[in-house]
């Protein structure tokens, strides 16, 4: 997002980020070595945080940009409603920080 101004990933960033994935039991230290794991419960956890980014955080962001949806459907699950309801909320906290026109 910061272009080509954008300090570089430093030693510093990566022990925090790893201090924080410690902290939350994504990884574990391989004995008193510099190396580090990732459990079978932790792996879970990662994998789920990305998919999550992927496949529901970022085209949610990307449908609040659009004012309407596109054809509706004709049948709506409970997941479909809680979408759009994400959505329309989405756009109207946008609306009132002043982020979307």
């Amino acid at each position: 997002m910061l272009g080509p101004t954008a300090p570089a990933y430093q030693a510093r960033h990566a022990a925090y980020d790893l201090k924080k994935l410690r902290a939350k039991g994504l990884i574990s230290k391989v004995g008193s070595s510099r190396r580090y794991q990732a459990p079978p419960d932790g792996l879970r956890g990662i994998a789920i945080l990305v998919i999550l980014r992927d496949k529901v955080t970022k085209p949610m962001l990307a449908g609040t940009a659009k004012p309407k949806m596109g054809r509706k459907l004709k049948i709506w699950s409970a997941i479909d409603e809680h979408g759009e309801t994400v959505r329309k909320d989405m756009q109207a906290l946008f609306a009132d920080v002043g982020l979307v026109a």
